[in-house]
């Protein structure tokens, strides 16, 4: 059996940007995608914790220490300069890796200030 569980995750990240007139997805900085496995236009779901909204799309690299979180195209409806999203990606996993299985995860505070990291599987 196959299990889908959580990879990788930026907790608390603070939207810095939207560009309506851009493709859609989300440009996160390059540090922050390496630090939790992220690759460039791999799928994510992001909640937003101000709103409530959830949504699909896919991350591409924002310059390494921008600190920059930008929600592009359809997604800059979904949310606005502030807010705090948690961006999430899964993995299809065997059922003997899911017992040790550990998401590597950012937590970031304010002005998307690494809190804690925390790495795993």
């Amino acid at each position: 059996m196959q299990l889908n569980l959580l990879k990788s995750k930026i907790h608390r990240a603070e939207v810095t940007d939207s560009s309506l007139n851009y493709e859609g997805s989300l440009a996160i900085d390059a540090d922050f995608m390496a630090g939790v496995g992220l690759r460039p236009y791999e799928r994510i779901l992001v909640g937003n914790l101000n709103n409530g909204e959830r949504f699909e799309t896919y991350a591409i690299a924002a310059p390494a220490g921008s600190k920059a979180i930008c929600l592009n195209g359809a997604t800059a409806y979904l949310g606005k300069r502030g807010d705090l999203v948690t961006i999430m990606a899964f993995a299809v996993v065997e059922e003997t890796e899911a017992a040790g299985w550990q998401p590597k995860m950012l937590v970031l505070g304010g002005a998307n200030r690494r809190v804690v990291k925390q790495s795993g599987g």
